[in-house]
């Protein structure tokens, strides 16, 4: 299957899954992908663990690419992304964690992500909305907004571990994400992205269940602490990624969907 890498083999298993005519891709192209994305390690994608230390907020960089996804803030501990590759239909990319930094809790509007942790440690905690909404305006703080959502994972991960995927209606389609470690997560997101497509990277504040308690009864066989209510809210001032440079094997392309890709 590979042609020179193991990215090159991603790159091509990928364009073969996510196409723009596939509604959802099938459980065993999805299985594929992640008995591929287990294989890859730090090396193969120009990663070494032993130089990558903590990198805390050292003055500003350049811009972000990605504006619907974060902020910019001086102080922060910058998280590094590597663009491996990007078209309309998915992308690949690396996400870099020092430390202690945090991805916050943000949501994945219809698109499906797999995850492979290249190297550390990362604590994941995520949630899927109930079906069907339940939305609260109750409580104490009567002006706020918040929608009932059921934990799916409050766990650490540490490499090697297997490839996890998310739908976007479960799996945890809404995560965040705080490094125990330096950690590596190899991504790949179909289809990424797009305000333009009505796929703006939304974040969210958690609340116990309690705080609005009155408004779902829960069964006999549910916990409270199951579930909370997540409000909409604007990237944290404190939440800074910023761009890096990608140093490994290139993607090499072929042919491509019409008018969807772009050279990385």
């Amino acid at each position: 299957m590979a042609k020179g890498s193991s990215i090159q083999a991603l790159y091509e298993l990928s364009k073969k899954t996510f196409t723009p005519s596939a509604v959802s891709p099938s459980s065993k192209s999805i299985w594929k992908l992640c008995s591929l994305m287990d294989t890859i390690s730090p090396a193969e994608v120009g990663l070494k663990e032993d130089v990558l230390d903590d990198d805390r907020g050292h003055g500003f960089f350049e811009s972000n690419p990605f504006k619907s996804l974060v902020r910019a803030a001086q102080w922060a501990q910058p998280i590094t992304y590597l663009d491996i590759y990007e078209c309309d239909s998915f992308t690949i990319g690396i996400f870099c964690l020092p430390t202690s930094s945090v991805i916050p809790l943000h949501d994945h509007p219809g698109m499906t992500v797999l995850s492979k942790i290249l190297y550390g440690s990362i604590h994941v905690k995520a949630y899927d909305w109930v079906e069907p909404p339940c939305i609260s305006n109750s409580g104490q703080r009567s002006e706020i907004s918040v929608k009932l959502a059921k934990y799916q994972a409050d766990t650490v991960l540490s490499a090697p571990c297997p490839t996890r995927v998310l739908y976007p209606k479960t799996g945890g389609n809404l995560h965040c994400f705080t490094a125990i470690t330096s950690v590596a997560v190899l991504d790949v997101l179909a289809p990424p992205y797009s305000e333009v497509a009505g796929r703006r990277c939304t974040y969210y504040h958690d609340y116990p269940y309690s705080t609005f308690s009155n408004v779902k009864e829960l069964g006999m066989d549910e916990r409270e602490e199951d579930y909370c209510w997540l409000e909409a809210m604007e990237a944290p001032d404190n939440f800074y990624m910023r761009s890096g440079r990608y140093t490994g094997p290139p993607v090499k392309q072929e042919l491509c969907f019409p008018g969807s890709c772009t050279i990385a």
